[in-house]
């Protein structure tokens, strides 16, 4: 049996040391966050409104278009605010217990995200293949058990991981990101992560399942849409901004997870830092972006929510 280390410590208190090198332009990072951030929140919290508020978006994709604004603004949440505060403070430090809970807030989000996509892509394949089907196939309950998908099983994957990285005894304090990210963590155990390892694999293959599975049904669909201009239009307005964002966050999700493991330390820290940061740059501005410019319902719906709050500001 493996004695125990004798730099064998209880942690308390986590060190960011990924910001070290960012400090020299700190003000001008921080300036950038403060204006990106809100952004984020404002592109994200005008479509939720704009589904919300209008009787004639309460479908299926619209639905769907929503929970991924809100799993975008909950995983930034957990982000950001902590990020602009290191980014002004001479300690880049963390909780034991806040570092699990922006480990947990910032996967579970990410994990939803690929939950809503695949959700979205058997909608537009009932939608594009099956239509006069379509309100009879997604029907109110259909689309709970989605959401329910949606959220369950990342809830459930992103709890059994925080629970086996909390049992963990650590020699190390230090994480080298700019925030706490669970395989950094695990990373500093002092014996066996094997666990850890293989349901950090499990989660991984399940989840780019999730995503060959969706590139392989737009195939179909793409061999489908061929046969009628009805169908390649409602397949380039509504499937290719999914793919867009399905291609987005797979890339940055993948990179990140394999980067975490088995990249090289020889990169520049900046360099490292937008790696790490990446799906959490790109995807939350890109999806409101995307569906909100190109789908012309949502997009006439949030002009005219515009337009009134112009006017009604003039007025």
């Amino acid at each position: 049996m493996q004695q125990p280390l004798e730099n064998q410590s209880i942690v308390l208190m986590f060190t960011l040391s990924g910001l070290n090198e960012m400090m020299g332009k700190r003000f001008v990072f921080f300036s950038l966050t403060a204006l990106y951030y809100p952004l984020i929140v404002l592109c994200n919290a005008t479509i939720i409104y704009t589904v919300i508020s209008h009787k004639k978006l309460h479908e299926p994709m619209y639905v769907f278009i929503c929970n991924l604004c809100v799993t975008g603004l909950f995983g930034t949440a957990g982000f950001y605010p902590k990020f602009m505060y290191d980014l002004l403070s001479q300690y880049h430090v963390i909780s034991y217990a806040g570092c699990l809970i922006q480990i947990f807030v910032i996967y579970f989000s990410v994990l939803c995200d690929f939950s809503t996509l695949a959700v979205m892509a058997y909608d537009r394949y009932v939608a594009i293949c099956r239509p006069l089907e379509y309100h009879s196939v997604m029907t109110n309950r259909r689309v709970l058990e989605c959401m329910l998908f949606c959220w369950l099983p990342p809830f459930s994957f992103a709890c059994v991981g925080i629970v086996l990285t909390s049992r963990l005894t650590l020699c190390g304090s230090i994480i080298e990101k700019i925030y706490c990210e669970h395989w950094s963590v695990v990373k500093l155990s002092c014996f066996s992560i094997t666990v850890n390892s293989v349901f950090g694999y499990v989660i991984i293959f399940t989840y780019f399942g999730h995503a060959i599975l969706i590139f392989c049904s737009y195939i179909y669909l793409v061999k489908k849409c061929r046969k009628s201009i009805e169908g390649r239009h409602k397949f380039m307005q509504t499937c290719v901004p999914h793919l867009l964002a399905l291609l987005n966050v797979t890339v940055a999700l993948l990179f990140d997870a394999l980067y975490s493991r088995y990249g090289s330390k020889n990169l520049p820290q900046d360099l490292r830092n937008f790696m790490a940061m990446e799906f959490l740059l790109i995807p939350p501005i890109v999806n409101p972006l995307i569906y909100g410019l190109n789908l012309t319902r949502l997009r006439k719906e949030v002009m005219r929510l515009l337009f009134k709050k112009k006017v009604g500001i003039s007025d």
